[in-house]
Protein backbone atom coordinates (compact mmCIF):
# COMPACT_ATOMS: atom_id res chain seq x y z
CA UNK A 1 0.00 0.00 0.00
CA UNK A 2 1.48 3.98 -0.81
CA UNK A 3 2.08 5.75 1.59
CA UNK A 4 2.65 2.79 4.59
CA UNK A 5 5.90 1.95 5.74
CA UNK A 6 7.10 -1.88 5.13
CA UNK A 7 6.98 -1.96 9.66
CA UNK A 8 3.37 -1.16 9.55
CA UNK A 9 2.35 -3.45 6.73
CA UNK A 10 4.34 -6.94 8.71
CA UNK A 11 2.74 -4.91 11.91
CA UNK A 12 -0.84 -5.55 10.00
CA UNK A 13 -0.36 -8.85 8.44
CA UNK A 14 0.78 -10.64 11.69
CA UNK A 15 -2.12 -8.96 13.71
CA UNK A 16 -4.42 -10.23 10.71
CA UNK A 17 -3.26 -13.37 11.34
CA UNK A 18 -3.62 -13.66 14.57
CA UNK A 19 -7.78 -12.54 14.21
CA UNK A 20 -8.35 -14.43 12.03
CA UNK A 21 -6.77 -17.95 13.74
CA UNK A 22 -8.69 -16.50 16.44
CA UNK A 23 -12.07 -16.18 14.59
CA UNK A 24 -11.69 -19.74 12.92
CA UNK A 25 -10.25 -21.64 15.72
CA UNK A 26 -12.50 -24.49 15.65
CA UNK A 27 -12.18 -25.20 12.29
CA UNK A 28 -8.26 -25.06 12.13
CA UNK A 29 -7.50 -26.81 15.38
CA UNK A 30 -6.45 -30.00 14.94
CA UNK A 31 -7.65 -31.40 17.90
CA UNK A 32 -10.71 -30.35 20.76
CA UNK A 33 -9.61 -28.17 22.88
CA UNK A 34 -9.46 -30.12 26.24
CA UNK A 35 -9.42 -33.47 24.59
CA UNK A 36 -6.41 -35.61 25.73
CA UNK A 37 -4.42 -37.15 22.74
CA UNK A 38 -0.81 -38.02 24.27
CA UNK A 39 1.32 -38.52 27.62
CA UNK A 40 2.79 -35.34 29.15
CA UNK A 41 5.15 -32.76 27.73
CA UNK A 42 5.79 -35.20 24.85
CA UNK A 43 8.18 -33.22 21.94
CA UNK A 44 7.13 -32.02 19.24
CA UNK A 45 6.06 -34.41 16.18
CA UNK A 46 4.29 -34.49 12.68
CA UNK A 47 0.96 -35.30 14.88
CA UNK A 48 1.42 -32.62 17.21
CA UNK A 49 3.62 -30.01 15.56
CA UNK A 50 4.06 -27.93 19.36
CA UNK A 51 4.33 -31.44 21.28
CA UNK A 52 1.59 -31.68 24.35
CA UNK A 53 1.16 -29.93 27.43
CA UNK A 54 1.26 -30.91 31.18
CA UNK A 55 -2.32 -33.28 30.53
CA UNK A 56 -1.18 -34.78 27.41
CA UNK A 57 -3.49 -32.51 25.50
CA UNK A 58 -2.14 -30.95 21.62
CA UNK A 59 -0.04 -27.52 22.59
CA UNK A 60 -0.96 -26.13 19.29
CA UNK A 61 -4.84 -26.52 19.68
CA UNK A 62 -4.69 -24.89 23.15
CA UNK A 63 -2.16 -22.00 21.63
CA UNK A 64 -4.95 -21.67 18.68
CA UNK A 65 -8.26 -21.51 21.68
CA UNK A 66 -6.08 -19.62 24.20
CA UNK A 67 -5.60 -17.14 21.58
CA UNK A 68 -8.95 -16.82 20.74
CA UNK A 69 -9.88 -16.11 24.37
CA UNK A 70 -7.09 -13.86 25.06
CA UNK A 71 -7.82 -11.84 22.00
CA UNK A 72 -11.38 -11.59 23.05
CA UNK A 73 -11.42 -10.46 25.93
CA UNK A 74 -8.94 -7.93 25.15
CA UNK A 75 -11.09 -6.56 22.45
CA UNK A 76 -13.98 -6.13 24.47
CA UNK A 77 -12.33 -4.61 27.20
CA UNK A 78 -10.72 -2.17 25.22
CA UNK A 79 -13.72 -1.38 23.54
CA UNK A 80 -15.91 -1.06 26.45
CA UNK A 81 -13.00 1.25 28.27
CA UNK A 82 -12.93 3.54 25.12
CA UNK A 83 -16.52 3.61 25.04
CA UNK A 84 -16.52 4.39 28.36
CA UNK A 85 -13.50 6.84 28.97
CA UNK A 86 -14.42 8.75 25.52
CA UNK A 87 -18.00 9.32 26.19
CA UNK A 88 -17.28 10.82 29.89
CA UNK A 89 -13.74 12.49 28.59
CA UNK A 90 -15.64 14.52 26.06
CA UNK A 91 -18.54 15.25 28.41
CA UNK A 92 -16.28 16.79 31.42
CA UNK A 93 -14.31 18.73 28.60
CA UNK A 94 -17.78 20.25 27.20
CA UNK A 95 -19.80 21.16 30.65
CA UNK A 96 -16.65 22.51 32.30
CA UNK A 97 -17.42 23.42 35.97
CA UNK A 98 -18.05 21.20 38.87
CA UNK A 99 -19.10 18.26 36.56
CA UNK A 100 -15.31 18.51 35.23
CA UNK A 101 -14.04 18.83 38.71
CA UNK A 102 -16.28 15.83 40.10
CA UNK A 103 -15.21 13.23 37.56
CA UNK A 104 -11.87 14.59 37.00
CA UNK A 105 -11.36 14.20 40.68
CA UNK A 106 -12.82 10.47 40.95
CA UNK A 107 -11.31 9.43 37.85
CA UNK A 108 -7.58 10.34 39.90
CA UNK A 109 -8.81 8.71 42.93
CA UNK A 110 -9.21 6.00 40.48
CA UNK A 111 -6.28 5.84 38.76
CA UNK A 112 -3.87 6.28 42.51
CA UNK A 113 -4.80 2.47 43.24
CA UNK A 114 -2.63 -0.04 41.29
CA UNK A 115 -5.03 -0.99 38.78
CA UNK A 116 -3.33 -4.86 39.24
CA UNK A 117 -3.75 -4.78 42.83
CA UNK A 118 -7.44 -3.70 42.40
CA UNK A 119 -7.97 -5.85 39.63
CA UNK A 120 -6.79 -8.60 42.10
CA UNK A 121 -9.18 -7.18 44.98
CA UNK A 122 -12.15 -6.97 43.10
CA UNK A 123 -11.58 -10.94 41.89
CA UNK A 124 -11.04 -12.37 44.51
CA UNK A 125 -14.50 -11.91 45.78
CA UNK A 126 -16.37 -11.93 42.37
CA UNK A 127 -17.30 -15.13 40.12
CA UNK A 128 -14.50 -14.96 37.50
CA UNK A 129 -16.59 -15.16 34.08
CA UNK A 130 -15.08 -13.41 30.93
CA UNK A 131 -18.35 -11.01 31.41
CA UNK A 132 -17.00 -9.99 34.91
CA UNK A 133 -13.08 -9.77 33.23
CA UNK A 134 -14.48 -7.90 30.59
CA UNK A 135 -16.33 -5.60 32.88
CA UNK A 136 -13.01 -4.78 35.49
CA UNK A 137 -10.81 -4.65 32.57
CA UNK A 138 -13.05 -1.92 30.68
CA UNK A 139 -13.50 0.16 33.84
CA UNK A 140 -10.22 -0.01 35.04
CA UNK A 141 -8.48 1.13 31.72
CA UNK A 142 -11.41 3.77 31.18
CA UNK A 143 -9.70 5.92 33.40
CA UNK A 144 -6.44 6.11 31.05
CA UNK A 145 -9.01 6.50 27.91
CA UNK A 146 -10.60 9.57 30.03
CA UNK A 147 -7.60 11.45 30.66
CA UNK A 148 -6.85 11.43 26.73
CA UNK A 149 -10.24 12.12 25.53
CA UNK A 150 -11.09 15.14 28.10
CA UNK A 151 -7.05 16.90 27.05
CA UNK A 152 -7.93 16.18 23.49
CA UNK A 153 -11.37 17.93 24.35
CA UNK A 154 -10.20 20.79 26.15
CA UNK A 155 -8.18 21.87 22.82
CA UNK A 156 -11.16 21.14 20.40
CA UNK A 157 -14.10 22.64 22.52
CA UNK A 158 -12.20 26.32 22.14
CA UNK A 159 -11.75 25.98 18.50
CA UNK A 160 -14.31 28.30 16.12
CA UNK A 161 -15.86 25.35 14.71
CA UNK A 162 -17.49 24.62 17.56
CA UNK A 163 -17.82 27.95 19.16
CA UNK A 164 -20.05 28.48 15.45
CA UNK A 165 -22.15 25.50 16.06
CA UNK A 166 -22.71 26.94 19.45
CA UNK A 167 -23.82 30.12 17.95
CA UNK A 168 -26.50 28.22 15.64
CA UNK A 169 -27.94 26.47 18.51
CA UNK A 170 -27.17 23.29 18.73
CA UNK A 171 -26.55 21.58 21.80
CA UNK A 172 -24.20 19.68 23.91
CA UNK A 173 -24.92 16.00 22.60
CA UNK A 174 -24.54 17.32 18.51
CA UNK A 175 -20.88 19.23 20.10
CA UNK A 176 -19.96 16.08 21.29
CA UNK A 177 -20.36 13.95 18.94
CA UNK A 178 -20.88 15.65 15.69
CA UNK A 179 -17.66 17.91 16.82
CA UNK A 180 -15.42 16.98 18.92
CA UNK A 181 -15.61 12.98 18.30
CA UNK A 182 -14.84 13.15 14.44
CA UNK A 183 -11.96 15.80 15.48
CA UNK A 184 -10.63 13.06 18.33
CA UNK A 185 -10.41 10.34 16.20
CA UNK A 186 -6.50 10.41 15.06
CA UNK A 187 -5.12 10.41 18.48
CA UNK A 188 -7.75 8.04 20.13
CA UNK A 189 -7.26 5.08 17.51
CA UNK A 190 -4.02 5.76 18.16
CA UNK A 191 -3.69 5.18 21.61
CA UNK A 192 -6.50 1.81 20.81
CA UNK A 193 -3.56 -0.17 19.78
CA UNK A 194 -1.84 1.23 23.07
CA UNK A 195 -4.81 -0.07 25.37
CA UNK A 196 -5.29 -3.12 23.63
CA UNK A 197 -1.81 -3.97 24.20
CA UNK A 198 -2.48 -3.53 27.75
CA UNK A 199 -5.29 -5.22 28.03
CA UNK A 200 -3.39 -8.13 26.45
CA UNK A 201 -0.75 -8.26 28.89
CA UNK A 202 -3.16 -7.52 31.79
CA UNK A 203 -5.57 -10.56 30.97
CA UNK A 204 -2.63 -12.94 30.36
CA UNK A 205 -1.02 -11.57 33.69
CA UNK A 206 -4.15 -12.12 35.56
CA UNK A 207 -4.55 -15.44 34.31
CA UNK A 208 -0.95 -16.78 35.23
CA UNK A 209 -1.49 -15.48 38.56
CA UNK A 210 -4.87 -17.81 38.82
CA UNK A 211 -7.91 -15.21 38.88
CA UNK A 212 -8.46 -14.60 34.57
CA UNK A 213 -9.47 -17.29 32.49
CA UNK A 214 -10.30 -20.26 34.11
CA UNK A 215 -9.75 -23.81 33.66
CA UNK A 216 -10.43 -25.77 31.24
CA UNK A 217 -10.92 -23.02 28.79
CA UNK A 218 -7.40 -21.91 27.74
CA UNK A 219 -5.56 -18.57 27.02
CA UNK A 220 -2.22 -17.65 26.80
CA UNK A 221 -1.78 -16.53 30.21
CA UNK A 222 -3.43 -20.11 31.74
CA UNK A 223 -1.07 -21.66 28.74
CA UNK A 224 2.05 -20.05 30.75
CA UNK A 225 0.99 -20.86 34.40
CA UNK A 226 -0.08 -25.01 32.98
CA UNK A 227 3.34 -25.78 32.01
CA UNK A 228 6.00 -23.20 33.90
CA UNK A 229 7.07 -25.85 35.56
CA UNK A 230 8.32 -28.13 32.55
CA UNK A 231 10.88 -25.05 31.75
CA UNK A 232 13.19 -26.46 35.12
CA UNK A 233 13.22 -29.97 32.45
CA UNK A 234 14.03 -27.75 29.03
CA UNK A 235 10.28 -28.66 28.22
CA UNK A 236 9.69 -25.34 26.46
CA UNK A 237 5.35 -25.24 26.15
CA UNK A 238 5.22 -22.36 28.30
CA UNK A 239 7.66 -20.15 25.91
CA UNK A 240 5.64 -20.66 23.01
CA UNK A 241 2.46 -18.75 24.49
CA UNK A 242 5.37 -15.93 25.64
CA UNK A 243 6.28 -15.66 22.06
CA UNK A 244 2.49 -15.24 21.01
CA UNK A 245 2.19 -12.77 23.54
CA UNK A 246 5.15 -10.65 22.47
CA UNK A 247 4.38 -11.33 18.69
CA UNK A 248 1.12 -10.24 18.89
CA UNK A 249 1.90 -6.80 20.97
CA UNK A 250 5.13 -5.84 18.61
CA UNK A 251 2.91 -6.43 15.65
CA UNK A 252 0.03 -3.88 17.37
CA UNK A 253 2.72 -1.86 18.66
CA UNK A 254 4.34 -1.02 14.95
CA UNK A 255 1.15 -0.46 13.41
CA UNK A 256 0.45 2.13 16.73
CA UNK A 257 3.56 3.44 16.32
CA UNK A 258 2.69 4.66 12.64
CA UNK A 259 -0.42 6.16 13.77
CA UNK A 260 1.00 7.97 16.33
CA UNK A 261 3.11 9.15 13.43
CA UNK A 262 0.42 10.26 11.05
CA UNK A 263 -1.30 12.24 13.93
CA UNK A 264 0.91 15.14 13.82
CA UNK A 265 -1.00 18.20 14.69
CA UNK A 266 -4.59 18.48 16.00
CA UNK A 267 -6.94 19.44 12.21
CA UNK A 268 -10.07 21.47 13.25
CA UNK A 269 -13.14 19.96 11.51
CA UNK A 270 -16.05 21.41 10.02
CA UNK A 271 -19.67 21.38 11.69
CA UNK A 272 -21.75 18.34 10.31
Amino acid sequence: MKGIPLSALLGMTITALFFLAAIFAPLIAPYGMSQTIGDVWEPASDAHWLGTDNLGRDLLTRMIYGGRTTIFVASAATLLSFTLGAVLGFTAAVYGGWVDQGMSRLNDLVMSIPTLIFALVVLSVMPVTLPILILVMGLLDSTRVYRLSRAVAVDINVMDFVEAARLRGEGQRWVIFREILPNALSPLVAELGLRFIFAILFISTLSFLGLGVQPPMADWGGIVKENREGIVYGIPAALYPAVAIVTLSISVNLVADWALNRTTSLKGGRGG
